[in-house]
């Protein structure tokens, strides 16, 4: 099946999928924070981040629905843990906040490439939506390359920190441009270049930003396997946490 733009209606699917799940993982994980953060300024920062990451999530949750009517409520609460597409990055415990931050900012970076690559997408409600979370995008990029700069070489502690965290957060980042399923599909129907091209400009993006920040990128594989829900453990206790209150009665209305 296609759209009336004849774009592939399946491999769509799991496409806003994949970016609702990883944005409702990021932002639940960044939710952690709240009351925890080092200093009351990234208390509320990532506080703010996280309930916009949450509010992507049901955007593109919400152009699922209108290809598939399953409801954003359902999609993000009654899945079984098993049945989520997000990368594996996102649903890593929040670490020290040295990890959170490298997190963020290479969450960010890839934000940037692949919003603005959907923002030119024959498909009009694809590219609605990009156009308002890019806006959003902007201000986090912002602030967590503020404090990839800042703490890189701050100090040798911070420097330690700072690059331990990026030699777990890259590889697990790489996970971001795994390929979906029907990819070549959505490739052939301008929706985007395909994950590799994204992965490419996103590294030409963060390089130069690590680099002057005296952060070394480590050579280690990508982590894949949560486009094809071959997860790792820590995303089952997540989606126990997330969806706690909401088996306490199913289909409320708050």
């Amino acid at each position: 099946m296609s759209t009336s733009d004849g774009i592939p209606t399946q491999a769509l699917e799991t496409l806003l999928l994949a970016l609702a799940d990883d944005e409702l993982m990021l932002g639940h994980r960044n939710a952690e924070w709240t009351g925890y953060a080092p200093l009351i300024e990234e208390d509320i920062a990532f506080s703010n981040i996280a309930q916009d990451e949450l509010g992507h999530s049901l955007a593109w949750f919400t152009l699922y629905q209108q290809l598939s009517n399953k409801k954003p409520d359902s999609l993000a609460f009654e899945r079984e843990w098993s049945d989520y597409t997000c990368c594996r990055f996102v649903t890593y415990p929040k670490g020290d906040f040295a990890y959170t931050v490298v997190r963020q900012y290479l969450f960010d970076e890839a934000e940037q490439v692949r919003l603005r690559a959907f923002s030119l997408s024959p498909y009009e409600p694809i590219r609605d939506v990009s156009a308002k979370i890019l806006r959003e995008e902007a201000y986090h990029l912002m602030h967590s390359q503020g404090l990839i700069e800042r703490l890189g070489d701050a100090t040798e502690e911070s420097h330690r920190r700072m690059q331990a965290a990026l030699n777990d957060a890259f590889p697990q980042a790489l996970g971001m441009f795994e390929a979906l399923e029907g990819e070549d599909e959505l490739i052939s129907s301008g929706i985007f270049g395909g994950n590799a091209k994204l992965r490419d400009e996103w590294l030409g993006r963060v390089q130069p930003v690590l680099e002057n920040a005296t952060l070394l990128i480590p050579g280690a594989p990508a982590d894949f396997g949560g486009r094809k829900r071959n997860h790792v453990e820590y995303l089952q206790q997540l989606v126990d946490d997330l969806q706690s209150v909401y088996k306490i009665a199913p289909g409320a209305k708050w």
